[in-house]
């Protein structure tokens, strides 16, 4: 398994409301897409670029420290992103209803896997892996459109290093974000739309347990980020906000942007920058977490 993501001091909590800044390089026009799945992968970030045009036709974009932004892949059909352990960016893509591998080196796609009982997926959105290599993933009808086939309800999904596909929940209406606690033994999920939840799972031995909801009035509640304290990041689209709580569920902090936000991740030197993805936007706040 790869180094834990939390080493060293944890830091603190960031309390009170503040404001994240726009990173003018990343720039794009709002009314026409989203970006989307922002990752924080050797000295850059990670993002999807996904248009509302037939298809949702999405690609993968790079924001280098030093401010350039570029194109890496194209199309890529993605949505939300996390980090492989071998570096490799893994996806949740709608144009393929699959779980995708993307190379970041020479831009090869490879599925890791794209149906449940003989069925494509509805448009996987967001996802998280666990050390041992167990994705999960959210499989809402955002993007449903964008190929033929989907799934008789929403889901939230688990797949197994031995490739093996099972339900971790079925009663959430469109669930979005998705992540870890940092050691591994607390699933989130959130959604619901405007009537939204932060649903939080026991994880034991790699298997959902009990769940409880320690929210359970997100408005259009999209991704999440968890910091090192465990503290839990959910950025509320519509609200352009994000609602910091802790594990147990504690009003902590509140982050506004200036448009709407669709999900979060930490990166930068040391991982202390907060990074937020929305329309036609990338935002960035320097914490002490």
């Amino acid at each position: 398994a790869p180094a834990p993501y939390c080493q060293g001091q944890p830091g603190t909590a960031p309390r009170a409301v503040l404001v994240a800044t726009r990173i003018a390089a990343a720039d794009g026009d709002g009314s026409k897409g989203l970006y989307e799945g922002p990752v924080w992968a050797g000295d850059a970030l990670y993002f999807s670029d996904f248009t509302f045009a037939d298809g949702f036709p999405s690609r993968i974009r790079r924001l280098g420290a030093d401010g350039r932004l570029e194109t890496v892949i194209d199309p890529s059909g993605s949505n939300g992103m996390a980090l492989g352990e071998d570096g490799a960016l893994i996806a949740a893509t709608h144009d393929r209803k699959e779980i995708s591998r993307f190379d970041r080196v020479d831009g090869s796609r490879m599925r890791i896997v794209g149906e449940f009982q003989g069925q494509p997926f509805n448009s996987p959105n967001d996802l998280a892996i666990s050390r041992d290599g167990t994705i999960w993933f959210t499989d809402p009808d955002f993007q449903r459109k964008a190929a033929p086939g989907g799934q008789d309800k929403t889901r939230v999904y688990r797949v197994g290093t031995d490739g093996n596909v099972s339900v971790v929940d079925d009663t959430i209406a469109n669930p979005n974000g998705i992540a870890l606690s940092p050691d591994g033994s607390t699933l989130y999920v959130t959604g619901g739309g405007e009537q939204g939840l932060l649903r939080a799972y026991t994880l034991a031995d790699g298997r959902p347990q009990a769940h409880r909801d320690l929210l359970t009035d997100a408005v259009v509640p999209d991704g999440v980020a968890i910091d090192c304290l465990g503290n839990i990041y959910l950025t509320e689209h519509t609200h352009q906000r994000v609602r910091v709580v802790s594990p147990e569920g504690q009003a902590l902090a509140t982050i506004k942007v200036d448009a709407n936000v669709t999900n979060a991740a930490f990166g930068g030197p040391g991982r202390g920058t907060l990074f937020l993805t929305g329309a036609g936007a990338v935002w960035s706040i320097g914490l002490d977490v």
